[in-house]
């Protein structure tokens, strides 16, 4: 069972901005042998979502995402530092925290357009939440990515 949390970068404690950075540091640097400055700048002005879960009786963060508003990072609002924790991998995680992002985006910013820059290997898996595909593959920092957008609902 996940427990989601919602929160300005204002509101997070040390400890969960803790966690946060370190599952973006484990997946995003370490495991994807990617060095790229994670801290980016954005994160302050972004609301976050975290999803926790309790395994042995230790509360962990197993997945989250940070939504920016319109004009942050993109001209519409934006989802982006999507990742979900090793352990959790073909549980279906990642698909509930996108959903759950969507909804949370939609409330903070509604009538908006999302924006993500997805790695290009998942573009079928955001295509199934009916992001299409707005750019040609681009690399960054490594990784093939691609603009995709969500219309408002």
């Amino acid at each position: 069972m996940i427990e989601w949390q919602w929160s300005g970068f204002a509101d997070l404690t040390a400890a969960e901005l803790y966690e946060m950075l370190a599952l973006r540091q484990q997946v995003f640097v370490l495991e994807q042998a990617c060095l790229y400055p994670d801290i980016d700048g954005l994160d302050p002005g972004a609301h976050h979502l975290l999803g926790w879960r309790t395994v042995d009786g230790k509360r962990e963060l197993a997945a989250t995402l940070r939504c920016l508003a319109p004009g942050a990072k993109y001209e519409e609002m934006s989802l982006g530092r999507v990742v979900t924790s090793p352990s959790t991998r073909g549980t279906g995680l990642g698909r509930e925290l996108v959903a759950q992002g969507i909804a949370c985006a939609q409330r903070l910013h509604p009538g908006h357009a999302i924006r993500i820059g997805a790695q290009a290997h998942l573009e079928a898996f955001y295509g199934s939440f009916s992001f299409v595909t707005v750019s040609a593959p681009y690399d960054e920092d490594g990784i093939m990515h691609i603009d995709m957008v969500r219309t408002a609902t």
